[in-house]
């Protein structure tokens, strides 16, 4: 159940650091008075995250009552579970940067609206990273051969424990981490998670008779990679790699896993810098410097850089 600790652990971390961002800010704006919206916001944001992964599981295990509808419906989650970890790991890593400005923005404005504004702007920031956790442990854990039982709970519940004390550590400074280099390798294991979910979730297409192929195996490897043995129970939990995958399960996995590595593990480019504007041209006559003169001012002014 590591890829269960794993999305509590990095979900967990993405909501904690942007609360410590919000606290952070009305501490040191002395305006502690409105940390009690913040953490209602929080909490609520929690309450309705909770809510819908039991929704989502109560679906699909009390309201499909035929195991194709029930295949089909953890096919799509795993779907769309999928779509949000690659658009969330992506923009963590663009908006990273830039994150705790906006938040401390928003909140500004917040701020001056009153203490529902401040309630509102904490729970949209926390519903997004509650929502993305309950579905895609949904779909991690259906993945799995344990299912959505109390040992995919637990270790969930253990990876958002870990953030809540990392997070709480780095807002007091007792704890230095990289984060850069954190959410690096997460968003590279959550990239294979992904890929095994993905894999699933074709499967289920398959059982559902979406997809063809059910009984066309890839290859078969149950001699060498052992389902009973830890290493054959460590990769099927984790990227739900099997012994005889079909082969539309091999191609979907290959897929997505190796273009998004490729695309997430390249370095991105870095900012052009502005070019420095062109000296103007000596005047060669006074009267040709005449017109020249306020035409130069005009460039320089449009091309020099603007100060924050």
């Amino acid at each position: 159940m590591f890829a269960t600790y794993l999305i509590g652990l990095r979900e967990g971390l993405e909501a904690t650091l942007v609360v410590s961002i919000l606290v952070a800010f009305l501490v040191k704006s002395q305006r502690r008075d409105r940390l009690p919206q913040v953490w209602a916001g929080v909490g609520l944001a929690v309450v309705l995250s909770v809510v819908f992964g039991w929704l989502i599981e109560y679906t699909s295990t009390s309201l499909l009552a035929r195991s194709e509808d029930r295949e089909l419906f953890e096919a799509v989650t795993s779907v769309a579970a999928v779509v949000f970890v690659t658009w969330m790991i992506f923009w963590m890593r663009t908006a990273a940067r830039t994150i705790a400005g906006e938040l401390r923005g928003k909140l500004t404005e917040a701020l001056a609206v009153g203490s529902l504004a401040v309630a509102g702007m904490a729970f949209l920031a926390v519903i997004r990273e509650g929502l993305e956790t309950a579905l895609i442990f949904y779909s991690a854990a259906q993945s799995a051969a344990g299912g959505t039982g109390a040992g995919a709970l637990l270790s969930l519940a253990g990876g958002v424990a870990t953030a809540v004390v990392i997070g709480f550590l780095l807002y007091r400074s007792a704890l230095k981490i990289n984060l850069s280099k954190f959410f690096t390798w997460t968003g590279a294991l959550l990239i294979l998670v992904a890929a095994g979910i993905l894999k699933y979730g074709v499967h289920d297409f398959q059982e559902a008779g979406v997809l063809p192929g059910l009984n066309n195996q890839a290859f078969d490897i149950s001699s060498t990679l052992d389902p009973n043995a830890w290493y054959g129970a460590l990769l099927a939990g984790m990227f739900n790699i099997t012994a005889a995958p079909t082969v539309l399960e091999t191609i979907a996995w290959v897929a997505y896993a190796v273009p998004v590595l490729v695309l997430f593990l390249r370095k991105p480019a870095a900012p052009a810098r502005p070019a420095a504007p062109a000296a103007p041209p000596a005047p060669a006559t006074e009267a040709a410097s005449t017109p020249a003169g306020p035409a130069a001012t005009e460039a320089s002014t449009d091309t020099a850089p603007q100060r924050a």
